[in-house]
Protein backbone atom coordinates (compact mmCIF):
# COMPACT_ATOMS: atom_id res chain seq x y z
CA UNK A 1 0.00 0.00 0.00
CA UNK A 2 3.14 2.59 1.01
CA UNK A 3 4.88 2.17 -1.94
CA UNK A 4 1.35 2.09 -4.37
CA UNK A 5 0.50 5.47 -2.88
CA UNK A 6 4.29 6.80 -3.39
CA UNK A 7 3.69 5.33 -7.42
CA UNK A 8 0.42 7.57 -7.32
CA UNK A 9 1.87 10.78 -5.42
CA UNK A 10 4.53 10.83 -7.94
CA UNK A 11 2.52 10.46 -10.85
CA UNK A 12 0.26 13.59 -9.87
CA UNK A 13 3.88 15.61 -8.75
CA UNK A 14 5.51 14.86 -12.39
CA UNK A 15 3.11 16.12 -14.25
CA UNK A 16 2.21 19.35 -12.44
CA UNK A 17 5.61 19.46 -11.57
CA UNK A 18 6.45 19.79 -15.19
CA UNK A 19 3.47 22.67 -15.82
CA UNK A 20 4.88 24.53 -13.90
CA UNK A 21 8.77 24.68 -14.76
CA UNK A 22 7.82 25.42 -18.38
CA UNK A 23 5.37 28.17 -17.33
CA UNK A 24 8.31 29.85 -15.14
CA UNK A 25 11.29 29.20 -17.93
CA UNK A 26 8.64 30.83 -20.78
CA UNK A 27 7.71 34.28 -18.74
CA UNK A 28 10.58 36.38 -20.21
CA UNK A 29 10.19 34.77 -23.70
CA UNK A 30 6.36 36.02 -23.28
CA UNK A 31 6.57 38.82 -21.92
CA UNK A 32 7.44 40.68 -25.28
CA UNK A 33 4.55 41.92 -27.47
CA UNK A 34 4.59 39.83 -30.46
CA UNK A 35 5.93 41.45 -33.74
CA UNK A 36 3.10 42.86 -35.91
CA UNK A 37 2.96 42.68 -39.53
CA UNK A 38 5.78 45.18 -41.44
CA UNK A 39 4.28 46.49 -44.31
CA UNK A 40 6.61 47.56 -47.14
CA UNK A 41 5.95 50.76 -48.84
CA UNK A 42 5.21 54.74 -48.15
CA UNK A 43 1.53 55.82 -48.85
CA UNK A 44 -0.37 56.26 -46.10
CA UNK A 45 -3.29 55.38 -48.47
CA UNK A 46 -2.07 52.34 -49.46
CA UNK A 47 -0.99 50.81 -46.28
CA UNK A 48 -4.66 50.89 -45.38
CA UNK A 49 -5.22 48.63 -47.46
CA UNK A 50 -2.36 46.25 -46.30
CA UNK A 51 -2.61 43.86 -43.90
CA UNK A 52 -3.55 40.26 -42.61
CA UNK A 53 -6.61 38.94 -40.94
CA UNK A 54 -6.42 35.66 -39.10
CA UNK A 55 -8.98 32.97 -41.07
CA UNK A 56 -8.68 30.35 -37.95
CA UNK A 57 -10.42 27.38 -39.21
CA UNK A 58 -10.93 28.34 -42.62
CA UNK A 59 -10.70 25.99 -45.58
CA UNK A 60 -8.11 26.66 -48.15
CA UNK A 61 -8.50 25.87 -51.81
CA UNK A 62 -6.96 23.30 -52.28
CA UNK A 63 -7.89 23.25 -56.06
CA UNK A 64 -6.56 26.70 -57.06
CA UNK A 65 -3.62 25.69 -59.34
CA UNK A 66 -0.26 27.11 -59.67
CA UNK A 67 3.05 26.17 -60.99
CA UNK A 68 5.97 24.51 -59.10
CA UNK A 69 9.92 25.64 -59.81
CA UNK A 70 10.03 22.89 -62.33
CA UNK A 71 7.10 24.72 -64.64
CA UNK A 72 4.74 21.48 -63.90
CA UNK A 73 0.55 22.84 -63.28
CA UNK A 74 0.06 21.45 -59.87
CA UNK A 75 -3.34 21.89 -57.23
CA UNK A 76 -2.45 23.01 -53.93
CA UNK A 77 -4.08 20.08 -52.44
CA UNK A 78 -1.03 18.47 -53.82
CA UNK A 79 0.95 19.14 -50.95
CA UNK A 80 -1.47 18.31 -48.12
CA UNK A 81 -1.32 14.76 -47.36
CA UNK A 82 -2.45 12.03 -44.33
CA UNK A 83 -0.59 13.48 -41.72
CA UNK A 84 1.19 16.07 -42.45
CA UNK A 85 0.76 19.69 -41.69
CA UNK A 86 1.63 23.00 -44.17
CA UNK A 87 3.66 25.45 -43.16
CA UNK A 88 2.26 28.37 -45.85
CA UNK A 89 3.74 31.66 -46.68
CA UNK A 90 2.84 34.11 -49.08
CA UNK A 91 5.88 36.18 -50.53
CA UNK A 92 7.08 37.70 -53.71
CA UNK A 93 10.64 36.52 -55.10
CA UNK A 94 11.42 40.15 -56.15
CA UNK A 95 10.92 41.79 -53.37
CA UNK A 96 13.77 43.84 -52.13
CA UNK A 97 13.81 43.47 -48.13
CA UNK A 98 10.84 42.17 -46.70
CA UNK A 99 10.31 38.72 -48.07
CA UNK A 100 13.46 37.74 -47.88
CA UNK A 101 13.48 38.83 -44.39
CA UNK A 102 10.26 36.18 -43.77
CA UNK A 103 11.79 33.33 -45.76
CA UNK A 104 15.07 33.99 -43.40
CA UNK A 105 13.25 33.98 -40.35
CA UNK A 106 11.73 30.77 -41.86
CA UNK A 107 14.97 28.86 -42.08
CA UNK A 108 16.01 30.39 -38.54
CA UNK A 109 13.50 28.65 -36.94
CA UNK A 110 13.45 25.36 -39.24
CA UNK A 111 17.16 24.90 -38.27
CA UNK A 112 16.09 24.05 -34.13
CA UNK A 113 12.88 22.04 -34.94
CA UNK A 114 13.69 18.43 -35.38
CA UNK A 115 11.57 17.83 -37.96
CA UNK A 116 12.13 17.51 -41.69
CA UNK A 117 10.09 19.20 -44.85
CA UNK A 118 8.57 16.07 -46.82
CA UNK A 119 9.15 13.32 -43.95
CA UNK A 120 7.19 15.12 -41.49
CA UNK A 121 5.52 18.20 -42.67
CA UNK A 122 5.32 20.29 -46.28
CA UNK A 123 6.12 24.31 -46.94
CA UNK A 124 4.84 26.05 -49.71
CA UNK A 125 6.05 29.13 -50.26
CA UNK A 126 3.56 30.87 -53.09
CA UNK A 127 4.73 34.31 -55.41
CA UNK A 128 1.73 36.65 -54.78
CA UNK A 129 3.03 38.78 -58.24
CA UNK A 130 1.75 36.74 -61.33
CA UNK A 131 4.28 38.45 -63.67
CA UNK A 132 6.78 36.05 -61.86
CA UNK A 133 7.21 32.74 -63.31
CA UNK A 134 9.30 28.83 -62.27
CA UNK A 135 11.95 30.09 -63.17
CA UNK A 136 12.62 32.61 -60.41
CA UNK A 137 11.10 30.53 -58.48
CA UNK A 138 13.61 27.42 -58.88
CA UNK A 139 16.54 29.90 -58.24
CA UNK A 140 14.71 31.11 -54.82
CA UNK A 141 14.49 27.30 -53.77
CA UNK A 142 17.90 26.53 -54.32
CA UNK A 143 19.21 29.80 -52.48
CA UNK A 144 17.00 28.38 -50.12
CA UNK A 145 17.29 25.03 -49.27
CA UNK A 146 21.45 25.71 -49.37
CA UNK A 147 21.06 27.93 -46.31
CA UNK A 148 18.81 25.70 -44.81
CA UNK A 149 21.12 23.03 -45.25
CA UNK A 150 18.92 19.77 -43.83
CA UNK A 151 19.24 16.80 -46.06
CA UNK A 152 16.05 15.44 -47.99
CA UNK A 153 14.44 19.48 -47.87
CA UNK A 154 14.03 19.70 -51.44
CA UNK A 155 11.33 16.84 -51.36
CA UNK A 156 9.40 18.90 -49.15
CA UNK A 157 9.72 22.90 -49.40
CA UNK A 158 8.10 24.02 -52.64
CA UNK A 159 8.03 27.24 -54.11
CA UNK A 160 5.10 27.86 -56.18
CA UNK A 161 3.74 30.82 -59.08
CA UNK A 162 0.46 31.08 -60.37
CA UNK A 163 -1.85 33.92 -62.17
CA UNK A 164 -3.79 36.55 -60.71
CA UNK A 165 -7.26 34.65 -59.87
CA UNK A 166 -4.87 31.58 -58.07
CA UNK A 167 -3.03 34.07 -56.48
CA UNK A 168 -6.57 36.13 -55.41
CA UNK A 169 -8.62 33.12 -54.40
CA UNK A 170 -5.57 31.76 -52.51
CA UNK A 171 -4.99 35.19 -50.77
CA UNK A 172 -8.46 35.97 -49.45
CA UNK A 173 -8.54 32.49 -48.35
CA UNK A 174 -5.96 33.20 -45.67
CA UNK A 175 -6.88 36.96 -44.91
CA UNK A 176 -3.41 38.31 -46.82
CA UNK A 177 -3.69 41.75 -48.43
CA UNK A 178 -1.71 43.11 -50.27
CA UNK A 179 -1.59 46.01 -52.88
CA UNK A 180 0.75 47.70 -55.87
CA UNK A 181 2.10 50.88 -54.74
CA UNK A 182 3.00 52.67 -57.93
CA UNK A 183 5.20 55.56 -55.76
CA UNK A 184 7.35 52.96 -54.90
CA UNK A 185 7.28 50.56 -58.35
CA UNK A 186 6.52 47.47 -55.27
CA UNK A 187 4.13 45.42 -53.61
CA UNK A 188 2.89 46.65 -50.40
CA UNK A 189 1.98 43.96 -48.33
CA UNK A 190 3.05 42.31 -44.29
CA UNK A 191 4.72 39.49 -43.22
CA UNK A 192 3.85 36.32 -41.63
CA UNK A 193 3.72 32.58 -42.08
CA UNK A 194 0.62 30.57 -41.41
CA UNK A 195 -0.17 26.31 -39.74
CA UNK A 196 -2.59 24.59 -41.98
CA UNK A 197 -3.52 21.54 -41.00
CA UNK A 198 -3.30 18.13 -43.31
CA UNK A 199 -6.89 18.55 -44.78
CA UNK A 200 -6.03 22.03 -46.02
CA UNK A 201 -7.88 23.70 -42.62
CA UNK A 202 -5.55 27.19 -41.07
CA UNK A 203 -4.33 26.60 -37.68
CA UNK A 204 -2.09 29.17 -36.45
CA UNK A 205 -0.69 32.55 -37.90
CA UNK A 206 3.10 33.85 -36.37
CA UNK A 207 2.90 37.40 -37.89
CA UNK A 208 6.69 39.32 -38.57
CA UNK A 209 9.67 38.32 -39.49
CA UNK A 210 11.08 36.46 -36.43
CA UNK A 211 9.57 33.14 -35.35
CA UNK A 212 10.03 30.99 -32.37
CA UNK A 213 11.70 27.65 -33.06
CA UNK A 214 9.37 26.30 -30.09
CA UNK A 215 5.65 28.09 -31.85
CA UNK A 216 6.68 26.36 -34.82
CA UNK A 217 7.32 23.38 -33.65
CA UNK A 218 4.08 22.49 -31.26
CA UNK A 219 2.04 24.60 -33.97
CA UNK A 220 3.18 21.45 -36.56
CA UNK A 221 2.60 18.72 -33.31
CA UNK A 222 -1.17 20.25 -33.25
CA UNK A 223 -2.09 20.39 -36.37
CA UNK A 224 -0.58 16.99 -37.19
CA UNK A 225 -3.15 16.14 -34.63
CA UNK A 226 -0.09 14.06 -32.64
CA UNK A 227 1.40 12.20 -35.69
CA UNK A 228 4.36 14.06 -35.42
CA UNK A 229 6.65 15.07 -31.98
CA UNK A 230 7.37 13.39 -29.34
CA UNK A 231 5.74 12.32 -26.14
CA UNK A 232 7.21 15.26 -23.97
CA UNK A 233 5.56 17.68 -27.23
CA UNK A 234 2.24 16.40 -26.22
CA UNK A 235 2.81 17.18 -23.06
CA UNK A 236 4.02 20.56 -23.71
CA UNK A 237 0.87 21.09 -25.46
CA UNK A 238 -1.23 19.98 -22.55
CA UNK A 239 0.11 22.87 -20.64
CA UNK A 240 0.06 25.84 -23.17
CA UNK A 241 -2.56 26.76 -26.25
CA UNK A 242 -2.10 28.76 -28.96
CA UNK A 243 -3.28 32.50 -28.46
CA UNK A 244 -4.38 34.23 -31.72
CA UNK A 245 -4.14 37.24 -30.20
CA UNK A 246 -0.54 37.33 -30.10
CA UNK A 247 0.49 34.71 -32.30
CA UNK A 248 2.35 32.62 -29.35
CA UNK A 249 1.40 29.62 -27.56
CA UNK A 250 1.04 30.74 -24.18
CA UNK A 251 0.65 28.79 -20.68
CA UNK A 252 -2.74 27.24 -19.65
CA UNK A 253 -3.64 29.09 -16.99
CA UNK A 254 -6.14 26.91 -15.73
CA UNK A 255 -3.72 23.81 -15.83
CA UNK A 256 -1.49 25.87 -13.69
CA UNK A 257 -3.96 26.33 -11.41
CA UNK A 258 -4.85 22.97 -11.17
CA UNK A 259 -1.11 22.06 -11.11
CA UNK A 260 0.04 24.39 -8.89
CA UNK A 261 -3.25 22.64 -6.24
CA UNK A 262 -2.06 19.09 -7.10
CA UNK A 263 1.49 19.92 -6.16
CA UNK A 264 1.06 21.65 -2.90
CA UNK A 265 -1.67 18.26 -2.49
CA UNK A 266 0.68 15.76 -3.67
CA UNK A 267 4.03 17.62 -1.51
CA UNK A 268 1.78 17.48 1.59
CA UNK A 269 0.44 13.96 1.21
CA UNK A 270 3.52 12.52 0.32
CA UNK A 271 5.46 14.35 3.42
CA UNK A 272 2.87 13.40 5.77
CA UNK A 273 2.97 9.73 4.48
CA UNK A 274 7.01 10.00 5.44
CA UNK A 275 6.37 10.91 8.63
CA UNK A 276 3.96 8.58 9.72
CA UNK A 277 6.42 5.80 8.19
CA UNK A 278 8.88 7.36 10.51
CA UNK A 279 6.93 7.21 13.49
CA UNK A 280 6.04 3.64 12.94
CA UNK A 281 9.69 2.50 12.34
CA UNK A 282 10.77 4.52 15.57
CA UNK A 283 7.94 2.55 17.58
CA UNK A 284 9.05 -0.56 16.31
CA UNK A 285 12.31 0.10 16.87
CA UNK A 286 11.12 1.07 20.46
CA UNK A 287 9.52 -2.46 20.90
CA UNK A 288 12.36 -3.98 19.55
CA UNK A 289 14.75 -2.51 21.78
CA UNK A 290 12.33 -3.09 24.84
CA UNK A 291 12.02 -6.74 24.38
CA UNK A 292 15.53 -7.23 24.12
CA UNK A 293 16.12 -5.36 27.18
CA UNK A 294 13.38 -7.66 29.07
CA UNK A 295 15.14 -10.41 27.58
Amino acid sequence: MPFYFCLRARACLLPSAFCLLVAVSAQAQYAQPPVGPMPTGNSTEVLKKVGIEQRLNSQIPLDATFRDETGREVRLGEYFKAGKPVVLTLVYYECPMLCNQTLNGLVGALEAVPFTPGKDFEIVAVSFDPREGPDLAARKKETYLRRYGRAGAEDGWHFLTGDKDSIDKLAQSVGFRYVWDDESKQFAHASAIMVATPDGRLSHYFYGIDYSPKDLRLALVESSEGKIGSPVDALILYCYHYDPATGKFAPVMAVLRAAGVLTVAGLLALILFLVRRTRRNAERWDEEIGVGGAA
